[in-house]
């Protein structure tokens, strides 16, 4: 591939995920709930049993203070809650309330939402051909957003 092709590809990629990441925030806010993406790369991390701040910021790629100040920010809109670790006593586990949960069901919505965009466009084979390709070549790991 010549390196016109790549960086075209590239644009496309980043395009289409920028988009996605756009579309998902607003079908959040459209359902009632205020935020911004950085919430929803946290949210990943917290379900199902929760995470200390340190996690968070390791799966965040962040530093704990940042990490932390973002815990507060949940904390004061209702998304999250600090708990006592059942594993530490030092540490304070961050777990999704009812409304974070349901903040998380709305981006699962809106992004379904925009998939079947995808769907409409492309076809539901070559979305799943789609999916596919991008599985097998999407690193494993925790999903960052791009600060």
């Amino acid at each position: 591939m010549e390196n016109s092709e790549a960086l075209a590809l590239t644009a496309a990629l980043l395009a289409a995920a920028g988009d996605l990441t756009r579309r998902i925030d607003d079908g959040v806010v459209a359902r009632g709930f205020d935020g911004r993406p950085a919430y929803g790369f946290a949210f990943t991390r917290l379900v199902p049993d929760g995470a200390t701040v340190t996690e968070l910021a390791n799966h965040l790629g962040v530093t704990k203070q940042a990490a932390s100040q973002l815990v507060d920010e949940l904390v004061r809109k209702g998304y999250v809650e600090r708990r006592a670790h059942p594993g530490d006593a030092r540490a304070r586990l961050v777990v999704l309330t009812e409304r974070g949960l349901a903040c998380t069901r709305a981006a699962e919505a809106a992004a379904a939402e925009a998939v079947q965009e995808w769907v409409e466009r492309l076809g539901e084979v070559e979305v799943r051909v789609l999916r596919d390709h991008l599985t097998r070549i999407a690193p494993c790991g925790p999903l960052r957003p791009a600060w």
